[in-house]
């Protein structure tokens, strides 16, 4: 395994994440971060033409974790990072509850956009979650999409820009 110097960082969690707190732990005492990317996901109130009153993850504790750590460390190979937060919930939450954080460090604001896209592409498919939605005809298992898969693949042809900005 390489000797990256990023500090990684993973959570998956019932509660909720506050994301002034995240960011403030995420450049606490580096003074080389010029640029931090955050992405919030939220649950929608709608899919598949459907209207949804809940979604609820389920997963395997420890496999998570080290699969999210496993996607932090792959974009911290590809780009310039100090550091990644990834906080994931899981349980049930309603729409407009967030559902997951990817804060990237970087030196420079190139570095932290691709990162985080590339960490986001990934979690759709290749983090270990299950997913149901509750609609109002009753409960549904979610399955990946296809785009989804086409986002991550984009990855696999692309190698990270290195220019400095």
């Amino acid at each position: 395994m390489d000797d990256i110097s990023t500090r990684i960082s993973v959570a998956v969690q019932q509660d909720d994440f506050d994301l002034r707190a995240e960011q403030a732990t995420l450049v606490a005492n580096d003074r080389g971060i010029g640029a931090v990317v955050a992405f919030i996901g939220m649950v929608r109130d709608l899919n598949l033409a459907d209207d949804v009153v809940a979604l609820e993850l389920e997963h395997y504790p420890g496999m998570t974790e080290k699969s999210l750590t496993q996607i932090a460390t792959q974009a911290a190979r590809r780009w310039s990072l100090q550091s990644v937060r990834i906080v994931h919930r899981v349980g049930k939450m309603y729409p407009g509850d967030q559902i997951v954080l990817v804060l990237t460090a970087s030196a420079h604001r190139h570095h932290a956009y691709e990162a985080n896209a590339f960490i986001m592409d990934y979690l759709k498919t290749e983090a270990p979650f299950w997913k149901k939605e509750w609609t109002t005809e009753g409960p549904r298992w979610i399955e990946a999409r296809s785009s989804d898969g086409a986002a991550a693949a984009r990855w696999a042809q692309n190698g990270p820009d290195a220019t400095n900005d």
